[in-house]
């Protein structure tokens, strides 16, 4: 078995992230903002979508 170079390991977790996971850290992380006063309910649409944009990103390297 041949062991995996640092860019094999990126691609290949970067590509192991579902976008169902990627959601659900996503609501966590507004709902904790909600529960500690960061943003409001009202809120939610746009800062779910620029956290959710911001980590699929991070993780996806684009």
């Amino acid at each position: 078995m041949t062991p995996l170079s640092a860019t094999n390991k990126k691609e290949i977790s970067a590509h192991s992230v579902s976008d169902e996971a990627i959601l659900k850290i996503s609501k966590e992380i507004v709902v904790k903002f909600i529960e500690i006063g960061k943003i409001t309910p009202a809120g939610f649409d746009l800062n779910f979508r620029n956290i959710y944009t911001t980590i699929a990103n991070t993780v996806r390297n684009k």
